[in-house]
């Protein structure tokens, strides 16, 4: 399916369940794990010090590129752009609150960067393309066209331990203000 807007999502998505496959996640201690961000540098996860949410989500859309067959119907898979644009949004809030964003996806550093320009992201967006951190963390995952994708899901760590998990996260494009509603005490 070729889409040019992947900005909107479409009303018919169909609604991810939580199938159980992040409850492991709570309390765990980021690995010692580098990815490669869209700055160019490596970044050991394990060493970011503060408060970070780390947004994990399967692919950006790129124009004149066609998304995988049965995209739209593979629940949680849709969204990436506005999820990553709601970040973008509400990023200045974020930092005023001393939270650093990172998005995660398993796609290759050129496919990030190009998001980043196209999206303006104001924070950087980390490769697993060798699924290092996927592995590590046993993070859920799907599969689509012989392409291995992390499921949509967010994560709030402190000092290098996982004190929250957004899973499933649905709609996507209202995850960043769950996530600063949380951070600001409203934490359920």
């Amino acid at each position: 399916m070729m889409t040019e807007n992947f900005t909107e999502l479409p009303s018919d998505l169909p609604v991810p369940i939580d199938d159980g496959a992040s409850s492991h996640l709570l309390g765990k201690k980021l690995p010692n794990v580098i990815l490669q961000s869209t700055s160019n540098k490596q970044i050991n996860i394990a060493n970011i010090q503060g408060k970070v949410v780390f947004y994990c989500y399967p692919m950006t859309g790129k124009p004149g590129v066609e998304l995988p067959d049965g995209w739209d119907f593979i629940p949680g898979a849709r969204g990436c752009t506005p999820q990553s644009c709601s970040f973008r949004d509400h990023y200045q809030e974020l930092q005023a609150i001393g939270t650093q964003v990172y998005g995660v996806s398993t796609q290759k550093y050129s496919d990030q960067l190009e998001a980043v320009k196209r999206l303006h992201l104001p924070f950087e967006l980390l490769s697993d393309a060798n699924f290092q951190l996927t592995r590590s963390l046993q993070l859920p995952t799907f599969e689509v066209e012989n392409k291995l994708l992390i499921k949509r899901l967010t994560l709030i760590v402190e000092e290098g331990k996982i004190v929250k998990v957004f899973y499933p996260v649905f709609p996507p494009d209202r995850n960043a203000q769950e996530v600063v509603e949380w951070l600001k005490g409203g934490k359920t």
